[in-house]
C-alpha cells in the first residue's frame, strides 16, 4: 500500500496514521479537504460549487472563527 499524499510505501500494521505514512501527510490531506481541494460530486455527477462564507461563519466580533 502507498501513502495517498507522498506515494511512499506504508506499513498498515501498527501505523496510527494509516492509510498515510506520517502525521504530516495526514494533516496535508485534512487541509486539502478543509480548503475545498477535494469534493464529493452530487448524484447528478456535477461538481459542487464552493460555499460562500456567511455571517454565521464569524464570531460575535465579526472575525472569522
Amino acid at each position: 500500500m502507498r501513502c495517498p499524499i507522498c506515494k511512499q510505501p506504508v506499513t498498515y500494521e501498527g501505523n496510527p496514521f494509516r492509510p498515510f505514512c506520517s502525521e504530516r501527510c495526514k494533516l496535508i490531506d485534512l487541509d486539502n479537504w478543509l480548503e475545498g481541494r477535494y469534493c464529493v460530486p452530487d448524484a447528478a455527477g456535477e461538481k459542487p460549487s464552493r460555499r460562500e462564507p456567511t455571517g454565521e461563519d464569524n464570531d460575535e466580533t465579526g472575525h472569522d472563527r
